[in-house]
């Protein structure tokens, strides 16, 4: 779309406003400015590259609020225009900040607000520009934005759960192999010097320990490459298609944390698909969005499968239950939810009881690291600590060996 820079001034207080803005026509743009209240005193288009979108993504609790104000806002019967030059002066991020501009100046141009906000793919994901159309289409855009905003905050409630969950352990896991490294490189080779001054046989696990911090010193470059290597070759690996297909497939097989992992995606999947029902969504495209959400590639196949099951006429339950990834219960309120007409409010139950499954897990995960991790390091360094003293435990056989 052609951008212009203008030149106007404000009817209201008389400024003059130097700026640019995006229309199809030049005719567009003056019509814009003069919605805004502008008087156009001079205007241009910019020549460059044309079609390109500014603005990249932005954290999740930012659009969480950007939603639940908009639908706040349009609900009080304020138009479109004015509730996005509202939120642009109030936002506090800068990206999210020039995303709600550019939308601003597309809606004035003439675009729908979904169609302004598919320029946006980054910050607006198919999901949410699914359920927008859907809204303006029906005519409950401020009902849509709430449940859209509901949605949101539950996602990013569960997402933070489980990095709360998550971020204890790594913490003593960093620390335990910090305090590992730096014996095994500082402290142990002190105490080898002077066990070599013994010149008598050490016991086995000092001895060992010497050995281990001996070898890690030499190679230490050359580990430190390797580990790194490793993981950047496992994270490369895993973004390819087959590693992203073999790591979704076992890690909702993993103990304890896979059970978590495999409700994290059916909560997803569930709350999604009662979402986008209840906007009004045809049943084909909201499969369709929803499999791209679920953030499993092996539940992912398995929901494009149902898909072309339930285009040939197949009920959503018969067509879910043929893949073992969709546990029964699911299954059977899925198919009780289509027998009464109420399928969004029962997979919203299932979404919220998922929910609820998940964070009791996490709470017991949580109690039950605790102690582990703590036995863990306390056995790691103590264990160290007395193979190192153990030759002065033993000193009078040390001697004696002399």
């Amino acid at each position: 779309m052609p951008s212009f820079t203008y030149v106007a001034r404000d009817t209201a207080t008389g400024r003059e406003i130097r700026n640019s803005l995006e229309a199809a026509t030049e005719q567009a743009a003056i019509a814009a400015l003069l919605n805004r209240n502008m008087l156009v005193v001079s205007i241009q288009e910019k020549v460059g590259k044309k079609g390109k979108t500014s603005g990249g993504s932005v954290a999740l609790q930012d659009l969480v609020i950007f939603t639940r104000q908009l639908a706040t806002m349009i609900d009080a019967g304020l138009a479109m225009v004015q509730c996005l030059q509202a939120l642009a002066e109030q936002t506090q991020n800068k990206m999210m900040r020039d995303v709600i501009k550019d939308v601003c100046v597309r809606v004035e141009s003439g675009d729908s607000f979904s169609e302004a906000l598919v320029k946006h793919p980054k910050v607006f994901n198919k999901l949410y520009v699914a359920m927008v159309a859907a809204g303006e289409k029906g005519g409950l855009l401020a009902e849509i934005l709430a449940r859209l905003a509901t949605y949101l905050e539950n996602t990013a409630r569960l997402r933070k759960k489980v990095k709360s969950a998550m971020m204890y352990p790594c913490i003593v896991t960093v620390v335990a192999i910090g305090i590992t490294m730096f014996l095994l490189i500082k402290v142990i080779p002190v105490f080898g010097e002077i066990y070599t001054g013994f010149g008598s046989k050490l016991p086995g696990p000092t001895q060992f320990l010497i050995d281990l911090s001996d070898f890690i010193r030499k190679w230490f470059l050359l580990i430190i490459l390797g580990m790194g290597g490793a993981v950047y070759g496992w994270l490369a690996f895993i973004k390819t298609k087959s590693g992203r297909e073999f790591w979704d497939a076992q890690r909702i097989k993993l103990p304890i944390f896979g059970p978590i992992a495999h409700k994290i995606c059916l909560a997803r999947f569930s709350r999604t698909l009662s979402s986008l029902i209840r906007s009004g969504v045809p049943i084909l495209e909201v499969l369709q969005i929803v499999s791209q959400t679920v953030g499993n590639v092996v539940m992912e196949k398995a929901i494009k499968t149902a898909s072309s099951d339930i285009e040939r006429g197949e009920g959503i339950s018969a067509a879910l239950g043929k893949h073992s990834i969709f546990p029964n219960m699911v299954i059977r309120m899925c198919s009780a939810g289509e027998q009464t007409g109420k399928m969004d409010a029962m997979l919203e139950r299932i979404s919220d009881f998922l929910d609820d499954e998940i964070e009791t897990t996490l709470s017991g995960l949580t109690s039950l690291i605790e102690p582990i991790l703590i036995v863990f390091l306390g056995v790691v360094v103590g264990g160290m600590v007395i193979c190192m003293f153990l030759p002065i435990f033993k000193l009078s056989e040390v001697v004696s060996q002399k």
